[in-house]
């Protein structure tokens, strides 16, 4: 049995841990809320924050189209179920979100139209005109081997996407994708250049 001075001690030991915990999880309580506050009405809203470097980081708002799709759009629009979402995913090259499939939007640049032919080579070249900043990559920035679409014409109600980053996942790796993923123009609020 332990004396008063050393039970005493134990005790005090004891509320303060205690007092501790209480405070951390009120701490975490708390920021979840404000996570919550700020996430649901952006999400309402259209807001998006953008965490990778294929465009600049940070609040991004999607702007319905209200005319058909052109060149040179920046656009949010959502991996296709299937294959390339679950490789990107897998790989870390999307982040999990709210597109069917549970990938988050991408922000990219549409760079050609159905009916166009793509050739897919060290570099993109678009219905015979280079596509700037195509050029491919072998491997990802882990090392992991990458392999390149091999080309060919945009399928009806397709789309073709690209970013001038060179690390990004886009068209030149896994080929045009259904323009019914278009969620609209991508429109920059706050961001940062990585």
């Amino acid at each position: 049995m332990k004396t008063g001075t050393a039970a005493g001690a134990e005790m005090a030991t004891g509320r303060k841990a205690g007092v501790a915990r209480r405070r951390a999880l009120a701490i975490l309580a708390g920021g979840g809320v404000v996570m919550a506050a700020i996430a649901v009405p952006g999400w309402l809203g259209g807001l998006h924050i953008n965490l990778t470097p294929s465009e600049p980081l940070g609040l991004w708002r999607i702007v319905p189209l209200d005319r058909p799709v052109a060149i040179g759009d920046l656009v949010f629009v959502c991996p296709p179920p299937g294959a390339v979402l679950g490789f990107g995913l897998e790989r870390g090259y999307f982040r999990w979100g709210s597109c069917p499939g549970g990938a988050a939007p991408l922000i990219k640049t549409v760079a050609a139209l159905a009916g166009s032919r793509i050739e897919v080579g060290a570099s993109v070249v678009i219905d015979g005109d280079a596509l700037p900043r195509s050029e491919l990559i072998a491997r990802d920035g882990a090392g992991r081997p990458l392999t390149s679409w091999t080309g060919g014409i945009v399928p009806a109600d397709q789309i073709f996407v690209h970013s001038p980053f060179a690390g990004s996942y886009d068209s030149r790796y896994f080929g045009p994708i259904p323009a019914a993923g278009l969620l609209g123009l991508a429109r920059p609020i706050f961001t940062v250049h990585p």
